[in-house]
């Protein structure tokens, strides 16, 4: 007699699975609980960023290099000592910016100053008296116990003040020269201290009869103007809310 387990399986029966008829019970494969991957993902980038504070400094504010000059060719031999080419200041002009790569200097003078205030007050009185009469079937009431009144009030204030300023200089270069008389300008400006590294960035548009004779502008004449002052290292660290206060700041209802 043989027994069921002395049987040759089939090819296809021999390589996949056991079948349940023959009474073999395939092991059960555990699953894994997925690692919170998600929640440390969250927790590191919330650790590392941190709001309001750049870690490097932004790129696109680097100088921009003049126009590669066009090849020199041979000067013609007309025995004049004036050449074009070789470059000159205009009497009218001077050395004023005014081509890409020029350099000119922007006055950081930003004050900005706004207060808003708000205030509210509302009240409300109300009243109500019967009186019975003295003789009949409803003599029996009390006049008391027929006064009502009510009474509401509400008053609120709200206050809010902020005042910024900045100052100071950055140099910056003319990145393109526009046909209505205005130019693009950016540039920035990098410390490199010993806790740390500082730097501010600058880009906005001016017109170019805006620059003086000293190749300034302030920045109040800049058009759609962006300033950046920002640091990383040790003191810009410890002046910032650590990772774990910011993370239950965002998730408390109150």
């Amino acid at each position: 007699m043989m027994i069921a387990r002395d049987l040759p399986l089939p090819r296809a029966m021999a390589t996949g699975p056991a079948p349940a008829v023959l009474g073999i019970v395939p092991p059960r494969r555990r699953h894994r609980r997925p690692a919170p991957a998600l929640a440390w993902l969250a927790l590191s980038a919330l650790a590392l960023a941190a709001p309001g504070h750049a870690a490097e400094p932004q790129p696109g504010f680097a100088a921009t290099m003049p126009l590669a000059p066009p090849p020199v060719t041979a000067r013609p031999a007309n025995g004049a000592i004036f050449d074009a080419s070789l470059g000159y200041a205009s009497l009218v002009q001077g050395t004023l910016a005014r081509r890409v790569g020029d350099p000119l200097t922007i006055l950081l003078e930003e004050n900005t100053t706004t207060s808003k205030s708000a205030g509210s007050k509302t009240s409300r009185n109300g009243g109500f008296s019967l009186t019975p009469p003295s003789a009949g079937p409803l003599s029996f009431l009390n006049p008391d116990a027929l006064k009502a009144s009510g009474q509401s009030s509400f008053k609120g204030d709200g206050t809010a003040t902020q005042t910024s300023s900045f100052s100071g200089t950055v140099g910056v270069t003319i990145a393109e020269v526009r046909p209505n008389g205005t130019a693009l300008v950016k540039g920035e400006k990098r410390l490199l201290l010993s806790q740390g590294q500082e730097w501010i960035q600058f880009s906005g548009i001016v017109r170019l009869s805006d620059i003086d004779a000293q190749n300034t502008v302030r920045s109040s004449q800049v058009a759609d103007a962006r300033m950046e002052y920002a640091g990383n290292g040790a003191i810009s660290r410890a002046g910032r809310e650590g990772w774990l206060s910011r993370f239950f700041n965002m998730i408390t209802p109150f």
